[in-house]
């Protein structure tokens, strides 16, 4: 069954975490700018919602769709943000570790902000200054952060969120123990985002950028990272639309954290006798999950 007083709430919520983060870098870029205890107030506020409805929040984050003129920069770490304090949680942090990761990958591409999102997005178009650019942003944003008296486990998080186990990141090529927690958490959540970010332009809503982190190509990633991302958010994440071994379709509607294969599925045009929609607990001896299905599919079956 969906709540939809929380389900309401959890899309408010997130509606108002992106305002505020385009208030926040338009506010450093126009008027230099950068209030930490703002900052800290409102990720403490959505830590606190995840701790509770996590689930909730991650629905209306595939819900709600991106604006013609919203900035990618912004709207990547929002969503960034989020799936980095799931994964901490599901990490057990502390409360205010927890918050701390929150703001790191809330933080992290300010360093970017001035740059065209051109030149972000389409690398292999980029002039070679253009690309020194990029590989720089981490160093430009832990600059930032310190003149502004982030707590310096910020800034180093901010730093080393594009490091990556086996040397291969930048701005300082760290591999293994030599990149801390925040930077691993942040460069798992970041990389599932932009990955998930074309499978939502395909409408099968994280699934595929799950699978390419599963890869983990070249081992760029902290294992134990990947496996909290796969046991909090699951293989099949929240909001994707499936096609059952029933032969029936359905939506996700939340994560099994014992088994990331098996999730809780509402059934689409199935009603049950008290006038809800049916949700099945998919299992590998029950009903279980065929493959991913798009939105298209879904709306031609319902026509």
């Amino acid at each position: 069954m969906v709540d939809t007083e929380k389900a309401s709430s959890a899309k408010s919520l997130y509606i108002s975490y992106l305002s505020f983060a385009e208030s926040l870098f338009k506010n450093l870029l126009e008027r230099r700018e950068l209030d930490f205890d703002s900052v800290l107030k409102k990720v403490m506020m959505v830590s606190e919602y995840i701790q509770k409805d996590r689930h909730y929040l991650m629905q209306a984050k595939q819900i709600v769709k991106s604006g013609i003129n919203e900035n990618y920069h912004v709207s990547h770490v929002v969503r960034a943000s989020i799936i980095a304090m799931i994964i901490a949680t599901y990490l057990k942090l502390p409360k205010h570790r927890l918050i701390e990761v929150g703001i790191s990958a809330l933080m992290c591409d300010i360093g970017v902000l001035k740059l065209s999102p051109e030149i972000y997005l389409d690398t292999y178009n980029a002039t070679e200054q253009e690309r020194k650019s990029i590989f720089v942003h981490p160093i430009h944003a832990h600059k930032t952060l310190k003149s502004y008296n982030f707590p310096m486990s910020i800034c180093e998080g901010v730093l080393e969120h594009h490091e990556r186990e086996n040397g291969s990141g930048y701005p300082r090529n760290l591999t293994g123990d030599h990149i801390g927690l925040y930077g691993k958490i942040i460069g798992v959540s970041t990389s599932y985002e932009a990955f998930s970010l074309k499978s939502v332009e395909e409408e099968k809503c994280g699934h595929a950028g799950m699978m390419k982190m599963l890869k983990n190509e070249g081992n760029q990633f902290d294992k134990t990272i990947i496996r909290a991302l796969v046991y909090s958010i699951s293989i099949y994440p929240v909001g994707l639309y499936v096609l059952l071994s029933s032969g029936e379709r359905g939506q996700v509607v939340e994560p099994d954290p014992e088994n990331p294969r098996y999730p809780f599925v509402r059934i689409i045009g199935n009603p049950s006798t008290d006038g809800d929609s049916k949700v099945v607990h998919t299992s590998p001896d029950g009903v279980s999950i065929a493959r991913p299905l798009t939105r298209v599919e879904v709306t031609a079956r319902s026509a």
